[in-house]
């Protein structure tokens, strides 16, 4: 079995056990960004990752969502953020720079700017991990999505007038929580073997929520974040999909399917 997981900070509570060799997991481990692991789950190359919200919703016939374990919020995320020199509401035709790191988080604010803040910006792409910060400063924007450790890293440079998170401003706009991704196992992959993993996976993740502390630790060493910081971001995160979970995921697909059917006609 091929196991992948991302190798941000957001993860360390679902690994963190595991990497330690207190939950054992009958699986080669495997690290990648989330677009990379969505192309490669796509092409049937692993057995089962963490993927997108968007990336499961597009091809969920082949996919076997596994329970009770998602990355997830009920309010701030504090890893997925607009930096902005002007607030939101003034960003028309102004110059957005969007992560390729994450689809779903792209969705998110294509929403958001649509229906909360109501403009029109201008998107281009731009890489943005934690290297491209420095790089990412030289390129002309008005505004720029950020996600994972480089969020946090950017948050604490403190060099945007305006930070808006997606987490937030999703819970503000429909009260639900938000699901950025969820674990998923290839349909074809044999189901003893995922169900071992799945239970290896859930109980790292116990083992994480218990240390949270000694977890936020390794992150400031990972990322330079404070470790306060660190730990305020984790203590922040939901990593349970529950009956209220799958309603803002479903409520979410429900509009981003209608965004994009206003975007073709």
């Amino acid at each position: 079995m091929k196991i992948v997981r991302i190798p941000y900070v957001n993860c360390y509570p679902v690994y963190g056990a595991i990497d330690r060799g207190v939950v054992a997991l009958e699986a080669e481990l495997l690290d990648g960004v989330p677009t990379d692991l969505n192309r490669r789950m796509a092409a049937g190359e692993l057995d089962i990752s963490v993927v997108s919200a968007v990336e499961y919703a597009r091809d969920a016939d082949r996919y076997l969502l596994l329970p009770d374990l998602a990355i997830s919020c009920d309010g701030p995320v504090r890893s997925v953020m607009l930096f902005s020199r002007y607030p939101a509401s003034e960003l028309t035709s102004r110059r957005v720079l969007v992560s390729r790191s994450s689809m779903t988080s792209v969705a998110l604010l294509e929403l958001l700017f649509r229906h909360v803040w109501k403009v029109a910006p201008a998107f281009a792409q731009a890489r943005a991990e934690p290297a491209d910060l420095d790089a990412l400063a030289t390129l002309p924007h008005e505004a720029v999505l950020v996600i994972g450790d480089a969020a946090l890293a950017l948050n604490a440079r403190g060099a945007y007038a305006h930070r808006y998170d997606l987490g937030a401003e999703w819970k503000q706009w429909t009260g639900l929580p938000f699901v950025f991704a969820v674990w998923a196992a290839q349909r074809s992959a044999d189901p003893d073997a995922v169900h071992r993993c799945h239970d290896a996976l859930i109980a790292s993740r116990a083992w994480g929520l218990q240390h949270l502390d000694l977890l936020a630790e390794d992150a400031f060493q990972a990322t330079g974040v404070a470790a306060r910081a660190c730990r305020a971001y984790l203590r922040g995160l939901d990593y349970a999909l529950t009956p209220e979970h799958l309603a803002g995921l479903t409520e979410f697909f429900h509009r981003v399917a209608v965004l994009q059917f206003l975007q073709v006609a």
